[in-house]
This record gives C-alpha cells, sequence and structure tokens, in this order.
C-alpha cells in the first residue's frame, strides 16, 4: 500500500460517490443553464433541480475535488468541509424565499436545497465515523490488554 493510500472508510466512500454525483449534476446542469447572471436565467434540470452556471461550478468543484481527495489522502477533510458547506447552503436555502437566491447568485427552490442537506448530513456522517490518521501516517494500534498476574501460593511441604 503507498504511503499516501487510505484504507477504505465512510469519508473515502463518500468522497467518491459525493464527487461523481456532484460532478455529473454540474456537466448535465451546464447543457440546461450557463447564465451567470446574478442569479441569472435559473433552469429546470434533473428531478427539479433549479441550476444556472454559478450553482453548476459549485458543483463541478466540489465534485472534482472529491474524486481527487478520494483516491487518495484528505477524504475526511473532504467529508467534513463538503458536508459543512452543504449544510450550511440547505439551511440558508430553507430560510429564503422560494425563487430567491443564496448571496445573491446561487439558486434556492426546494429540491436544491434537500439536495445540499442530504449530501451535507451524510458528508458530516462520513467524517464523523472515519477515524483521524496520525501525523505520521501511522495507523493507530489497538490498545493491548494487560493481564493481571495472580500471585504465586507457596506451598508446604
Amino acid at each position: 500500500m503507498a504511503p499516501r493510500d487510505e484504507p477504505p472508510s465512510p469519508a473515502r466512500l463518500y468522497a467518491a460517490a459525493a464527487g461523481a454525483l456532484l460532478f455529473v449534476l454540474a456537466i448535465v446542469g451546464f447543457f440546461y443553464s450557463a447564465s451567470f447572471g446574478a442569479p441569472g436565467e435559473v433552469a429546470d434540470a434533473l428531478a427539479g433541480l433549479h441550476v444556472n452556471a454559478w450553482l453548476n461550478l459549485l458543483y463541478a468543484a466540489l465534485g472534482a475535488l472529491g474524486l481527487l481527495l478520494a483516491g487518495g489522502g484528505g477524504s475526511r477533510a473532504y467529508a467534513l468541509g463538503a458536508g459543512a458547506l452543504l449544510t450550511a447552503l440547505g439551511v440558508w436555502g430553507l430560510a429564503l424565499d422560494p425563487g430567491s437566491a443564496i448571496l445573491g447568485f446561487l439558486p434556492a427552490e426546494g429540491t436544491n436545497e434537500a439536495l445540499a442537506l442530504v449530501l451535507g448530513v451524510l458528508g458530516l456522517l462520513a467524517a464523523a465515523g472515519t477515524p483521524r490518521r496520525r501525523r505520521s501516517g501511522e495507523v493507530a494500534e489497538p490498545p493491548r490488554m494487560r493481564v493481571k498476574r495472580q500471585p504465586r501460593r507457596e506451598t508446604a511441604g
């Protein structure tokens, strides 16, 4: 195993699956809307997602980063960062009126927030379910059990 390889973990699986999903959604989203307005032309895409070029770029960047980090080190950090970002965007979008835009340029519609919340919470759970790596890349050894020795009995005889 190469030194940068990680053992299979929930964070690594999340980085690969979420990265692939977000990257594919970004590519498909550009066929529906490539407008960089604020929020620009928002188009209905797959399963009711509302996309514009800004959201497509965000999905492409998060997806590419996930695919990059899924193969080596850093998948736990990706799961934690992407999970926190997507959860925050999902909650923020739910707090806005339908048809509004997060930060003035990311579409806020019900399906977008549902996707962001699901992926965000899954990322946070994957990060929590993956143990931290040690600084030198060593895998932590399991704790050793100490056997308590009984004192020897002296026999008369």
